[in-house]
Order: structure tokens, then C-alpha cells, then sequence
């Protein structure tokens, strides 16, 4: 048994005046993209200087206003990388670069020497605040670790005053999570009276969920409250920066926003130490699913993925949420269906607003094709078979039929697995188009006996072959079907019901093709079949459909 004993809670915050959980996501928040620093420090190979300049403009062709770019202070490299977007001039007026630097002189003097050119620069300070480095990693007190923030705060003041750009503070209580509410309200506090922010220039207090510690409506109340306890909150931008320790990185961010979150630090595809940081492109597709605009341009999501996996080495899961590979493939029967009725009813209501099960949104608006939806298994039912008929060739087989057509891929997948669309098509080929033996439908020819005394009104005359030898018949009836099925009755002792019958047309224009469908149920037998015709002429395809059923009744009976 796991020890699970050797684990003890994390005290949850005593907040009965929450109201965050009444109030619902309106709008967007500020997104600030970490990729380059948060996002680059945890790769097994971090980004060399070029593909940080195509990660930084992947960034802003989205749409991020503000992007952390690295810790220039840390090494040659990220001091390199601010350089090459200066002198390039590759910072647009509209985006504010952000640096991350810890509360040190020589460090900041390094950052500020990095920064030099740049117009407007988010300067991010931070230290450890919690409970447990406290004691175990500084060995400091309360009033040290605070003294470390409000140091930090006055050098960058110092720094700015000087600097010819703007300069906006960001300070973080790193480990924010595991600190004493009172004590990161005090804090911050601290770093905010240093610094006097006012409304036309506010600072960023980033309240990271450093580590995961608790479920996402404890950080909500953290957020909260903090939220409603900070002083002069219309000159504070309120951040959050969380982890994916436990899973639950998006709903925190999410809870986060409804307690009062004006921003909020991620990375794409959830890239960062440990399990990650936020994904913010998941966030931005939940609210997109929901009516909201994101303000961001992601409706390329392949491309997106192309240049992430290019720069970061990093594969994209095929079941991450929106981006992977499979998350628009149903392989269960019941989802297959539930889409394809949904496909259908959305075109037929001619719906502005989306709605078919199982997808969420839909996958054209991400630059997705609708294709790869249905993906046909040993799993697969009736439904989903049926789909890739019609999406993918225009076969719209009657109900009845779904099972017959369904039971033969069925048998095709238990062997071998996933069955491709083109491997569907195929067999359906060789089930019922191309099932020409023993008998082969060749010409034939009818006339219209309605003005004469015959009981019947249709003459059919029928060229074919029996396993290779040529022969005719002629039979009426009061239509095409009917003549050539009581014509294969007296010929060759064929006793057939048509059970039903169907037609549609296989594209449109002068020169589409017809498909027929029709089910026969061999009286001596009791087996019924499908057949299926197809012919630029209605009447031949269905007597093509006739030929085909034949033939499989006959395969059946051997």
C-alpha cells in the first residue's frame, strides 16, 4: 500500500466571503507569454538566439502585448538575445518586453545595461516568501525576506530614474502558495509603498502558483483576497503565474479570473519546469468555445505547433486539449454518430452558433480539417462507418444498411486495427460495386407498355452473364425493378423481395453519377442484403444495385 501517511494537507484559506464562485469569465485577460525565459529554462536544449527570435515573433503574431524574454543578467546568452531585438529593432510599439532579475545590485546593473534602447520594459523582481524556504532554504525571518523585497524595489526605482524608457515594476512573493495571506499582503505592501504606484502607472503584483499545492478554489480564495485586501487596488495590476504541479494549472487560472485576476503568466502548450506552466492557449480556446474573444490570433493552430515543436524539441500530445492530433477523432461508435447527426442537423437549420456533440468548437475555426473526425476501430459502430461514406465520398447508405457495411470493416479492424478511410472505400468496392460474379449486369433496355393490353406497363430486356456466358431475358412489370425482378424469377428460379430502396445523386451538375440502393430478402433462404449501382443513368444503377445484391446473396449461400 502506497505510504500515503508520510503526506499531510496544506491548510486551505478560512474564507466564507468568497464570491468569486457566483461570478462568471467576461472578457480576456492581459496574457504575458514566459516562453522565452520560464519556458526556454526548462528545456533540455534551450532555444539558441535565432530560434528565440522565431519564438518572439510566433509571439507576436498572436498577439501578446507583453512577452518575458529571458533573464539577461544570468548568462551571455539571454543578455545576447534583448541585444539582437534591440538593435533589429524587432520590438513593436505596441509590445512591452518583460525581464526577470533578482533583488541584487550587480544583477540589476547587468539587466538595465541589457535594456538600454528599449522604449517601455517590464522589470520583474522577485524572492521566496513561503513558510517552508523561509526555514529551510534562507534561514530568515519574516522581516529579512520582507527587507530583500523592499531593497530590490529600491534599486529598480533607482535604476529607473535614470533609464530614458518607461519602466514598469512587476514584483512577485515567489511561492505565494505556501506564504501566510497576511504575511504576502505585508509584503507586497512593502514593495507598493516603495515604489507609489497610481492609477496611469500601475504595478504588477504577481501572485505565482509557484507549486501546485492545492486544489484550484483554494488558490481562487488566495487570489481573492488578496485582491480585496490590497490597498489603492486601482493602481495595482493583479497577476497569477501558475504551475501545473497538480493538473489543474487551467481551472486555477480560470478561478483565478472570476476572484479578481487582471493578468495572467503562461506559456504555450503548457511548456515549464516540473509538469509545466499554465497553457495559455488552452485557456484562450476555452473562452473562444464560449463566445468570448481571447484577443489573440490563434486560428492557426497547426502552425503554432509547427514553430513550438521546431524551437522547444518538445512534441505536442496528441490528446492535448484543441492542438492534439486526435482530440477531433471520435473512435466510439455512439460519438461517431452522435457527430455525423450533428453535422447534419447544424447544415440543415443553417445555424450561425455551433453546436454538434463531442466537439466544442469547431475544428475549421483552428485551421483543423474535418477529415480526421472520425477514425474507424474495432470500436467503431454503424454510425461512424456510415460518416466516412458520406464526408468522404458522397455514399449516403440507408439506415438499414449501417449495420451490414459496419459488420464487414468490423472484421477488417479486429484484425488489423485502425481501418483508414481509403481502405473503407475499397471494401466497399469489393462488397457491392464491384461484386459482378457470378452473374454481370451488361445493357439493358425498356419499353413503355402503357397504351397497350398487357397487365404490366414496363418490358425489360436484360444482356448479362453467368459466370462468363452470355445470356438475355425479357419479363414486364409495373416498373423497371419489378420487370427484371420477376425476369430473374422466371430465368434462373430466383425468388427476391425488395425490402427497400433508395437513390440519391454522387455530385452535382450534368454529368453526376447516380447511386442506388436496394435491399432483397431471398424468400427461401429468409437472408436479406444490401446491394449498391452506380451509373450516370438512374434506371441502370438501379439494376446494377439488383445484379449486386444478387451476387452477395449467392456469395452468402456458399
Amino acid at each position: 500500500m502506497m505510504n500515503y501517511k508520510k503526506y499531510k494537507r496544506v491548510p486551505v484559506v478560512n474564507y466564507p466571503e468568497r464570491e468569486w464562485p457566483n461570478r462568471q469569465i467576461e472578457k480576456a485577460p492581459i496574457w504575458c507569454s514566459v516562453d522565452l525565459r520560464d519556458g526556454n529554462q526548462a528545456l533540455i536544449e534551450p532555444m539558441v538566439v535565432e530560434e528565440k527570435i522565431e519564438f518572439f515573433q510566433l509571439l507576436v503574431k498572436l498577439g501578446f502585448k507583453e512577452i518575458e524574454v529571458g533573464f539577461p543578467s544570468a548568462s551571455q546568452i539571454e543578455f545576447d538575445f534583448l541585444r539582437q531585438l534591440v538593435d533589429r529593432k524587432l520590438i513593436p510599439d505596441d509590445v512591452t518586453i518583460q525581464v526577470l532579475v533578482q533583488c541584487r545590485e550587480h544583477l540589476l546593473k547587468r539587466t538595465f545595461e541589457a535594456l538600454e534602447g528599449v522604449k517601455t520594459a517590464i522589470v520583474h523582481i522577485y524572492n521566496s516568501t513561503s513558510t517552508l524556504q523561509r526555514n529551510v532554504v534562507f534561514s530568515m525571518s519574516r522581516e529579512e525576506i520582507r527587507q530583500i523585497a523592499v531593497e530590490g524595489t529600491k534599486l529598480v526605482k533607482e535604476y529607473a530614474k535614470d533609464f530614458p524608457g518607461k519602466i514598469i515594476l512587476e514584483y512577485s512573493p515567489e511561492s505565494f502558495t505556501g506564504t501566510e495571506l497576511d504575511y504576502a499582503l505585508d509584503v507586497c505592501t512593502a514593495v507598493q509603498d516603495i515604489w507609489e504606484p497610481t492609477p496611469d502607472n500601475k504595478i504588477i503584483f504577481n501572485l505565482p502558483a509557484t507549486v501546485e499545492m492545492t486544489s484550484p478554489n483554494v488558490y481562487a480564495d488566495q487570489i481573492e483576497w488578496m485582491h480585496r485586501n490590497f490597498k489603492n487596488r486601482e493602481s495595482i495590476i493583479l497577476s497569477v503565474h501558475p504551475h501545473n504541479d497538480r493538473g489543474t494549472g487551467v481551472a486555477s487560472a480560470e478561478l483565478t479570473l472570476m476572484a479578481g485576476a487582471d493578468r495572467i503568466e503562461g506559456t504555450l502548450f503548457g511548456n515549464g519546469e516540473r509538469t509545466g506552466n499554465v497553457d495559455i492557449l488552452n485557456i484562450a480556446f476555452n473562452m473562444f468555445s464560449q463566445g468570448i474573444n481571447p484577443e489573440l490570433n490563434i486560428e492557426n493552430i497547426n502552425e503554432i505547433i509547427e514553430v513550438y515543436e521546431r524551437c522547444c524539441k518538445i512534441p505536442v500530445h496528441v490528446r492535448h486539449p484543441y492542438a492534439g492530433k486526435l482530440v477531433f477523432t471520435a473512435f466510439s461508435g455512439s460519438h461517431q454518430d452522435a457527430i455525423n447527426k450533428g453535422v447534419k442537423a447544424l447544415m440543415e437549420r443553417k445555424s450561425a452558433i455551433w453546436e454538434v456533440p463531442y466537439l466544442p468548437i469547431d475544428p475549421a475555426d483552428i485551421g483543423r480539417k474535418y477529415e480526421p473526425i472520425v477514425r474507424i476501430n474495432s470500436q467503431s459502430g454503424k454510425g461512424g462507418v456510415a460518416f466516412i461514406m458520406e464526408t468522404y465520398y458522397g455514399y449516403k447508405l440507408p439506415k438499414a444498411m449501417h449495420k451490414e457495411f459496419a459488420d464487414i470493416i468490423q472484421k477488417i479492424s479486429e484484425k488489423q486495427g485502425e481501418v483508414a478511410p481509403e481502405q473503407i472505400m475499397e471494401e466497399f468496392k469489393n462488397s457491392y460495386l464491384d461484386k459482378k460474379e457470378p452473374l454481370h449486369f451488361r445493357k439493358c433496355k425498356f419499353e413503355d407498355l402503357s397504351d397497350t393490353d398487357m397487365p404490366y406497363d414496363t418490358l425489360a430486356k436484360i444482356l448479362y452473364t453467368n459466370n462468363g456466358i452470355e445470356k438475355t431475358f425479357e419479363a414486364t412489370g409495373n416498373g423497371p425493378i419489378d420487370a427484371v425482378q420477376n425476369g430473374l424469377h422466371k430465368e434462373m428460379d430466383v425468388d427476391v423481395k425488395v425490402l427497400d430502396y433508395s437513390e440519391h445523386a454522387l455530385g452535382e451538375g450534368a454529368n453526376a453519377q447516380a447511386a442506388a440502393y436496394i435491399h432483397l430478402l431471398d424468400r427461401k433462404t429468409g437472408k436479406a442484403v444490401f446491394g449498391v449501382g452506380v451509373s450516370s443513368n438512374i434506371t441502370r444503377a438501379s439494376i446494377r444495385a439488383i445484379f449486386s445484391a444478387l451476387n452477395r446473396l449467392n456469395e452468402s449461400a456458399s
